[in-house]
């Protein structure tokens, strides 16, 4: 859970801006989409595989 408070001095802007920040650091948007609909297990397996190659991949690349 993500808790943000008002520091004095702070604007509005600043605060949305924090909020924002330790929403994306936590993946809450990434899991709420993740979830949105169901995966079977096989396609999530073959989506794993698929991102662990591409990331291997990066790497080989640097």
């Amino acid at each position: 859970m993500v808790h943000v408070k008002k520091l004095p001095g702070q604007s509005d802007d600043q605060v949305i801006r924090n909020f924002s920040r330790k929403v994306m650091d936590e993946g809450i948007i990434q899991e709420a989409k993740r979830r949105k609909f169901y995966l079977k297990p096989s396609l999530a397996k073959k989506l794993k595989k698929k991102m662990k190659q591409e990331e291997a991949a990066r790497v080989r690349i640097v």
